[in-house]
């Protein structure tokens, strides 16, 4: 009889859990509010030191201090959080990647956690640990059911929620929040992307293990699998980056997912990634009108310069605002199956990093899976 994924193979007995024990553990998780709703994997000493072996970086080493709150975090608690989260050992090294990616956000660094937005941190991963870790980078890549790409930035949320104490409420001041606020993670599809990978455009050596990470507003889907005329399509992504609802400044940072059959459209036609992000600094904006009648054409002169509504007309109806800065405000990335044309717009939250962070790769430690831990790849298809 063929064997079920992720079923162990050997023939070595393993002892049966007892079901009563580990709810008692989990319910003790709960009582002492560490949890983020959902039930969190006990950690015992034993399996904390395996996620510390993943790296060469001290215990005791400060990663971050949030100094208004009185609150550091840790290698040793980074650690005992992705445990807590679901990660398997080998995943730490890409959680600390995913948290210096996304602290090199500016608006992490300073209230953005704290935001009335509730923010969410986006992480992609490249490089060849997408595959040894088994991050999905095809079909399905914001819907969940890979245990990598959900506990890595779920173990970002418990960070937030236990190192820092930014708990729904109180110190976390969300509005509504964005759903999926700590389950967005997923590989970049290098294989059918016509570009090179991110991590590669933002510097780093190809073939490097790497995490880039932002904080983002919203995400709005495209779907467009109507057209083969790259600029019909370009005007598509330009009028969803350009929707009136989501400006609250003066201008905007908008980044693409695109599917595979977007991304292959657009090179076949002659488009660099660089092109891309040319053609949406110049066509994203909207009219004076359009800004007027939804009360957003006055803009502060001081700061980032806040949009409101003008009591009177400042400019002619006709005049065109563009609301993208240049290139490094447009984020690009290729990710997801093959069988539809539908492609991501998400919206960087503060000011997108424009870098990846290296994975560690300690000598002696292996990245690779442990038999029985995760199937090898999706039933009916490769995670990548």
């Amino acid at each position: 009889m063929a064997s079920v994924p992720g079923e162990r193979t050997d023939a070595t007995p393993r002892p049966q859990p007892d079901p009563d024990l580990a709810r008692a553990a989990i319910e003790y998780c709960y009582e002492h509010g560490w949890t983020d709703g959902l039930p969190v994997v006990p950690a015992s000493r034993e399996y904390l030191d395996r996620f510390l072996a993943q790296t060469t970086r001290a215990p005791e080493e400060v990663l971050w201090r949030m100094e208004h709150l009185d609150r550091e975090l840790t290698v040793e608690l980074a650690a005992i959080n992705a445990a807590m989260a679901g990660c398997l050992p080998e995943h730490f090294p890409v959680v600390l990647a995913a948290w210096e990616a996304v602290m090199r956000d500016r608006a992490a660094r300073g209230g953005g956690w704290q935001s009335t937005s509730g923010p969410a941190p986006l992480i992609i991963v490249n490089g060849p640990i997408r595959h040894e870790l088994q991050f999905n980078c095809t079909g399905g890549i914001f819907a969940g059911g890979f245990r990598a790409n959900a506990t890595v930035p779920r173990a970002l949320g418990l960070i937030i929620r236990n190192a820092f104490g930014l708990h729904p409420h109180v110190f976390d001041q969300a509005t509504q929040g964005i759903p999926g606020r700590f389950q967005i993670c997923f590989g970049e599809n290098e294989e059918e992307s016509p570009w090179e990978p991110l991590a590669v455009e933002m510097g780093l050596e190809p073939g490097t293990s790497a995490v880039s990470a932002t904080l983002t507003r919203t995400f709005e889907f495209v779907d467009n699998r109507h057209t083969q005329d790259a600029e019909q399509l370009l005007w598509d992504f330009a009028d969803t980056i350009s929707r009136t609802g989501s400006l609250i400044f003066r201008n905007t940072s908008a980044g693409i997912v695109f599917c595979p059959e977007h991304a292959q459209l657009l090179a076949n036609a002659g488009f660099s990634k660089a092109d891309v992000k040319a053609w949406l600094v110049e066509h994203c904006g909207r009219t004076e009108a359009d800004l007027r009648r939804a009360g957003k054409d006055a803009v502060s002169e001081g700061g980032q310069g806040v949009r409101s509504a003008s009591p009177e007309p400042r400019a002619p109806g006709d005049r065109f605002s563009r609301i993208l800065t240049g290139p490094e405000d447009v984020p690009i990335v290729v990710a997801g199956a093959r069988n539809a044309a539908i492609s991501m717009v998400f919206r960087v939250f503060g000011q997108w990093s424009n870098s990846s962070v290296a994975v560690e790769r300690p000598a002696g430690t292996s990245p690779s899976v442990s038999p029985g831990s995760e199937p090898a790849s999706a039933p009916g298809g490769s995670a990548c």
